[in-house]
């Protein structure tokens, strides 16, 4: 699949990753790119289509499919993170409150776009995914488990939309250099190089992006049970 003459949604667009999603998508020849956010105010970059889009909000994400009958790729990029311990007295408010944006608002988008894919040829889903998907932390623990489910439900989405061509990516990666992350002292990897990589493995015909070296070496170590470990704490 080829970004060149592409018809393009990204969600949470506005800013971050996102809007490093829809800038590359622009350079690498894209047709039409438009940018999802909640407050389409709120998107400044130039040569985009804002577009209102709560992904959490079923009517907005059907104004969406109504308005992009010509899409091409799906880019799920939209979410949210913040800290909490499982056994926080707000622990269920704060894993339904993930849920909601990078689970089930993944699978809003997927489920709207996924005819519009196949009556254009296939075309592509890249999902937003993390390091997180892989294994677990007590300070992100309910963004973790959103995390995981998404990864599980891009695994399920490629088998599905296989038979109809169409391309499903999953994009791990641990802290990326954005807004969202501002607060953690760690390593983090560009934005620049986490999306160049995915249009890359999309342009490659490749189903998995493993952006950074924490995220390669987790991946590996699955299979020595290396999930049992608090990664943070080593």
């Amino acid at each position: 699949m080829k970004f060149e003459n592409a018809i393009v949604l990204v969600t949470g667009a506005n800013r971050g990753l996102g809007q490093e999603f829809a800038r590359q998508a622009l350079e690498r020849g894209a047709k039409r790119v438009y940018a999802g956010a909640r407050d389409a105010s709120s998107v400044k970059l130039a040569g985009v289509e804002p577009i209102q889009l709560d992904v959490t909000k079923p009517d907005q994400v059907r104004a969406a499919a109504e308005k992009i009958g010509d899409l091409t790729i799906l880019i799920n990029n939209a979410g949210i993170a913040s800290t909490g311990a499982f056994v926080s007295a707000d622990a269920q408010a704060q894993l339904q409150n993930h849920l909601n944006t990078n689970l089930f608002g993944m699978l809003n988008l997927s489920q709207a776009f996924a005819p519009i894919l196949a009556k254009n040829g296939g075309g592509a889903i890249i999902n937003m995914l993390s390091l997180l998907s892989l294994v677990s932390t007590p300070v992100l623990g309910t963004y973790g488990v959103s995390k995981a489910a998404a990864w599980s439900l891009t695994n399920g989405l490629r088998q599905e939309l296989r038979q109809q061509g169409t391309q499903v990516v999953g994009v791990h990666a641990g802290f990326i250099d954005t807004d969202l992350t501002r607060g953690f002292d760690a390593p983090k990897v560009s934005p620049e190089s986490v999306v160049r990589q995915a249009f890359d493995a999309v342009e490659a015909g490749a189903e998995e992006v493993l952006a950074d070296e924490p995220s390669r070496q987790i991946h590996q170590g699955l299979s020595s049970s290396v999930y049992l470990a608090d990664i943070l704490r080593g």
